[in-house]
């Protein structure tokens, strides 16, 4: 399970806030669930939020974990 600021890749695109698949971005709030999920912000280069989004875990991979899917 993910915690609180971990850095996470997105395993798909998510268009409608044109975010692409690898996008990374850090975990600002995690729900136990079932099942769990995670709000992630993105930001851009100058660290300005470009996108603050819910995910589920199976939609993240943890940056520097081997790249496997998050398990909740």
């Amino acid at each position: 399970m993910l915690e609180l600021y971990d850095v996470v890749e997105l395993r798909e695109a998510i268009p409608g806030e044109e975010l692409p698949a690898g996008a990374t971005g850090a975990v600002v709030r995690v729900f136990n669930g079932p099942p769990p999920a995670y709000e992630v912000e993105f930001a851009d280069a100058d660290g300005r939020t470009v996108a603050m989004v819910t995910l589920r875990a199976d939609q993240v991979v943890q940056r520097g974990a081997g790249r496997s899917p998050v398990n909740g």
